[in-house]
């Protein structure tokens, strides 16, 4: 017997939608979302596809989850806003994000450990976060030198 054959007439079946997964980088004050859906290997960021990132070593930084997911990552495109920071701290938040949204869609452990012992701050983040001004100085620690003269 068909599936259709087996349901009540008239019964609503669920069309399966494509999965999607959303993840968020964050590196000090840049944040980045990251949406993963299927796809053919597209990853765009702020609209722009990742190859014509302006700076090279940030394209490379952004591009690492990509290549030690291999071939997982031609199976979706994913689409990266990030704002907030500078050029390195949004091409951190922007790997974090993709890390993590290729972590979540795949729900891979072989891929979530690959990726803890590549770098442990693909997935959990880094906590360290620029230290204030402090009156009378012009940096958080920098003094006047001594001159015991």
């Amino acid at each position: 017997m068909t599936e259709a054959a087996t349901r009540a007439p008239g019964a609503y079946v669920a069309q399966e939608s494509p999965r999607v997964v959303l993840a968020v980088g964050r590196k000090k004050t840049a944040v980045a979302r990251a949406v993963v859906r299927p796809g053919v290997g597209r990853v765009r960021v702020n609209g722009y596809p990742l190859e014509l990132w302006p700076v090279e070593m940030a394209r490379q930084k952004m591009a690492e989850p990509l290549l030690l997911a291999g071939d997982l990552a031609n199976k979706v495109d994913i689409d990266v806003d990030v704002h907030g920071g500078g050029y390195m701290g949004q091409a951190v938040a922007v790997r974090m994000a993709i890390a993590r949204g290729l972590a979540k869609y795949f729900e891979d452990q072989k891929l979530r450990d690959l990726y803890m012992r590549y770098d442990p701050y693909m997935l959990k983040g880094d906590p360290r976060r620029a230290e204030p001004k402090k009156p009378g100085l012009k940096h958080a620690r920098s003094k006047r030198q001594k001159a015991y003269r």
